[in-house]
């Protein structure tokens, strides 16, 4: 049975309130009894006041107490490794809290905590002209970190924002200053690093307290809207190297082999220089020489100058003329067909005709011609 249940009892145990007659307990006087307890506590006694309904001093001043304890709880916070903290007094820089756990009075100091080890990073895409006056498109990425949290959560309003305008205005003066091929080919490099150079003296002019730590070129490419014109300027401009290997690898063959030429010219023309010169002293050694032995026997070496002229002659030649003495009747004389006859009729490409065949030859004519001429005078003399 419940303890409220009619019939409990009055004496019932199961009553909360520890009687049969006693109701639940008044709250006001549970309240009156908890102030009474703490004003004990702090030394001070239950006013008369306080049954009017006014709070006490001693209240008063456990609420200041707990408000002062909230207060300065509120001051306790923890710097990581990683980070840095700015402190305004009054919204005046006052310090720079290092990593660990820190206090500073709240509503008095105002905390702003930077991390100053992680790499930040964004991007940027650019539509621009170049030097010579071409429009590329230029995506660009861009690492750093923050160098002095001072600086940027004090001297810049928006250092983010300034970073943006400032690796804008780099990358529109580097690409200005460079041609449309080494945007889109082997400058990139040399671009990304201009750009960093020139957006770093950006920002410690701004003083956005920004370390920039890696720029890169990530694409550059001509504008969608010219996409097509550009790939035909880059299959010219393969066409163009594909022509020059050629004409490069003709000129590797054909040039050593004219210069081979070249130098065996040049070496048989030294070799006929040697020649013509060893000839003419040759010449002039032999000419001295004969000359000698002309002027110990003038007749002798006259006639045998004579003799191999004539051979060196007739060596040449098959076909001999003789002028015969007393007439003016030339006679044709065979010389091959006389030296086939004389050598029984051999054939002409085996015969053989040297100086001493023709000399006999020659006499053999000179003798037949003088007696045709004797027996043509005597039989002139008796048919007179």
């Amino acid at each position: 049975m419940a303890w409220n249940e009619p019939g409990g009892g009055k004496n019932d145990s199961r009553d909360p309130w520890g009687g049969g007659d006693q109701g639940p307990p008044d709250l006001d006087e549970a309240l009156k009894k908890l102030q009474e307890k703490f004003g004990g506590l702090f030394g001070g006694g239950s006013s008369s006041g306080a049954s009017g309904g006014g709070l006490s001093k001693s209240t008063i001043g456990i609420i200041a107490l707990v408000a002062v304890i909230v207060w300065a709880l509120m001051g306790v916070y923890q710097i990581d490794e990683q980070e840095r903290g700015v402190v305004l007094r009054f919204g005046k820089f006052h310090e720079t809290v290092q990593p660990g756990l820190q206090w500073n009075p709240p509503l008095i100091d105002d905390v702003t905590v930077v991390n100053t080890t992680k790499v930040r990073s964004t991007s940027f895409t650019e539509i621009m002209l170049t030097q010579d006056e071409n429009i590329v498109e230029v995506r660009l990425s861009v690492q750093y970190e923050i160098l002095d949290p001072e600086k940027f959560v004090l001297k810049v309003r928006d250092p983010e924002r300034s970073l943006q305008h400032a690796t804008q205005s780099a990358l529109r003066h580097v690409v200005g200053g460079t041609s449309m091929d080494l945007v889109l080919t082997t400058g990139r490099a040399q671009i990304a690093v201009d750009v960093h150079d020139r957006l770093q003296d950006y920002l410690d002019m701004y003083g956005t307290g920004i370390d920039v730590q890696k720029v890169t070129v990530d694409e550059s490419k001509p504008p969608t809207q010219v996409q097509a014109a550009f790939d035909d300027v880059i299959k010219a401009r393969e066409d163009e190297e594909r022509v020059k290997n050629e004409a490069q690898a003709y000129a590797n063959g054909i040039v050593p082999e004219a210069r081979g030429a070249a130098q065996r010219q040049i070496e048989e023309a030294s070799a006929y220089k040697e020649q013509v010169i060893a000839n003419a002293q040759g010449e002039a050694s032999r000419f001295r020489q004969l000359l000698a032995e002309y002027r110990k026997a003038p007749e002798v070496t006259r006639e045998r100058l004579y003799l191999d002229a004539v051979q060196s002659v007739l060596t040449q030649t098959n076909k001999v003329m003789v002028d015969v003495e007393g007439g003016n009747n030339v006679m044709y004389l065979p010389l091959d067909k006389m030296a086939n006859q004389g050598s029984g009729g051999t054939s002409m490409g085996t015969s053989r005709v040297d100086s001493s065949n023709i000399r006999e030859l020659t006499d053999a004519v000179m003798e037949q011609l003088r007696r045709d001429a004797a027996m043509s005078g005597s039989r002139r003399g008796g048919g007179r």
